[in-house]
């Protein structure tokens, strides 16, 4: 049902799409997991903390590290590893493939170990720059507006939890070894494991600090402390677990590994001159997320918890659809030579495509039944309606942004693979400049605004939309930069388009299930949101999938391959 030429474009790029498609189901299995793991440790989270102070430090306490992560972790081992150590599996060289990702794991563990040893040492000055409006805690503490001084507890935080990073950059490093040998499964579901154990914390501290099993309200505001401090002891172990599963999958790839510190090994020098643009883009990109985080911590007390909660519903079509596939195709487009423009250009039309058929739903299903998924995910324990409504209107903020992030990873892939690390850099100082001069006007005003101006009383503490203001900057950005990203590519791949005839069609049909959905969600009022929602998504996605299966969709084919194949 789409374009002539898309449709020519699949059928040209068919001989190899087989092999991406199984490649990316192992990829959308395993952050699948992963994802639902991460859903009940963030439901765990809502359960003992809410919308509110400790959330806010446990934000903050997360957040911290990423930096490390980030610039040494999974986007940079894309760019600089994965092309060039898949080019040398291709080329029969494994001597050289195992000195070369021998002298990469020696030169991360370097700079990962240093890097975490300055975390912890420089914990108290990071947090003061992350969340400078936590330093009037202890003012705000002396006038009885705030239980706990939410600077300090956060400084504590962070040395317990920065040297996780470290651990997760190897972890990352694993990851790009076992892709390149086309196993995606493992290590995409890995970080279940760090989940697991962050959950296993939570419920077995609190068991131990409130004397009963799960029972947040039996805890005070000590205990809750004591609570988060044990959840990032268990953060840190999980990271030692995540990394240590993918080990024996990597000794059994790596016959000739040999560990260095050297730079002469072949290979390295160019990782190296590709890695410095590579660190900028993502350094960009996680300015934009520090920024976020800055900002909030000026706005009144549970915008950053309210972040941290809408942000993981924003994050998880882009790592289940966009990810999947852009992991999947970046070390089959390493593979494609100069010669094979055509075949280049129409992988990516068709990835595009199939990015967008599972996103575009989303992002309407989200707008229409996002106070229904919030309920059912956090509505627990501290998590109470006052914070789903907060949290939901916060996501629908960012949902406007999804099939532009989505996006913009694969197109991201796309520059990698064809050796061009720089123009993705400059985009995202782009879209960060834009994201932050939408969002700080934004969310100062909306900061002003009472929540329930909007949705109408509600028991518990005040609450403001001032993390909506984030939200929207981040939208536009996003559209921004994956404009940007299309326009920089129609110099070297001048077919490389987005599929916008199909956009709107998937729009559309998505529209045409909101329907039936709604009905089935205005017929049960009464039925619990744990039963409710799944019944209303069933019906919903039920419907689009049939319809596009019926109307001759080509992508859910391509799908079904990926998942089932």
């Amino acid at each position: 049902m789409g374009d002539e030429a898309e449709t020519v474009s699949a059928e040209a790029a068919s001989a190899s799409g087989a092999e991406g498609e199984s490649a990316a189901g192992s990829v959308a299995g395993g952050i699948f997991l992963s994802r639902i793991f991460g859903l009940l440790r963030e439901r765990a989270v809502a359960y003992f903390f809410g919308v509110g102070a400790h959330a806010d430090v446990l934000q903050v306490a997360f957040k911290s590290p990423n930096l490390l992560q980030n610039l040494l972790g999974e986007g940079t081992i894309s760019a600089a590893f994965i092309p060039i150590y898949s080019r040398l599996i291709e080329e029969e060289r494994p001597e050289a493939a195992g000195r070369f990702a021998g002298a990469v794991f020696g030169l991360l563990l370097a700079a990962a170990g240093g890097v975490a040893l300055l975390g912890v040492v420089f914990a108290e000055p990071i947090v003061t720059v992350l969340a400078p409006g936590f330093l009037d805690d202890a003012a705000r503490v002396a006038a009885g507006e705030l239980p706990f001084n939410r600077f300090d507890l956060a400084v504590r935080a962070v040395r317990i939890i920065f040297p996780m990073a470290g651990v997760l950059v190897l972890s990352a490093w694993a990851l790009g070894v076992l892709n390149s040998h086309r196993q995606f499964f493992v290590p995409y579901v890995a970080p279940v494991l760090w989940n697991a154990a962050i959950i296993a914390t939570l419920f077995g501290g609190g068991y131990v600090l409130a004397g009963t099993p799960g029972a947040p309200e039996a805890l005070s505001s000590d205990g809750l402390t004591q609570l988060l401090l044990v959840a990032c002891v268990g953060a840190f172990g999980g990271g030692l677990l995540q990394f240590g599963v993918q080990v024996p999958f990597v000794v059994r790839q790596m016959e000739r590994f040999q560990f260095s510190l050297s730079t002469r090994v072949e290979g390295v020098r160019e990782a190296l001159s590709a890695f410095g643009p590579v660190v900028a883009s993502r350094g960009v990109a996680q300015l934009s997320a520090y920024l976020d985080l800055f900002l909030a911590s000026w706005l009144a007390v549970g915008a950053l918890s309210a972040l941290r909660y809408a942000q993981l519903l924003y994050m998880l079509p882009i790592s289940l659809f966009g990810m999947s596939v852009a992991a999947s195709e970046l070390p089959e487009l390493s593979r494609l030579t100069e010669e094979k423009v055509a075949s280049f250009t129409a992988r990516l039309r068709r990835s595009l495509r199939q990015i967008a058929f599972l996103t575009v739903p989303t992002v309407v299903g989200y707008l229409a039944f996002g106070v229904l998924l919030v309920g059912a995910l956090f509505r627990t324990g501290q998590f109470q309606a006052a914070s789903t409504w907060l949290v939901t209107i916060v996501l629908g903020g960012y949902s406007l942004g999804i099939l532009a992030t989505t996006m913009s990873r694969l197109l991201q892939n796309a520059f990698y693979a064809i050796g061009d690390t720089k123009t993705p850099a400059w985009v995202a100082v782009l879209r960060v400049t834009v994201s932050t001069i939408v969002a700080v006007p934004a969310m100062f005003w909306l900061d002003t605004v009472v929540l329930e101006r909007v949705v109408g009383p509600l028991p518990g503490d005040a609450l403001f939309l001032g993390a909506l203001g984030l939200s929207l900057g981040a939208t536009v950005g996003a559209w921004v930069e994956v404009a940007a990203l299309r326009s920089g590519l129609q110099g070297p791949l001048p077919g490389a388009r987005i599929p916008w005839t199909r956009v709107v069609s998937m729009t559309g049909l998505a529209l045409v299930a909101l329907v039936p959905a709604a009905g089935v969600w205005w017929i049960l009022p009464e039925w619990p949101l744990l039963l409710r929602a799944p019944v209303v998504v069933g019906a919903y996605a039920a419907v689009y999938l049939g319809a596009a299966w019926g109307l001759g969709f080509d992508e859910i084919e391509a799908w079904t391959q990926r998942f089932f194949g």
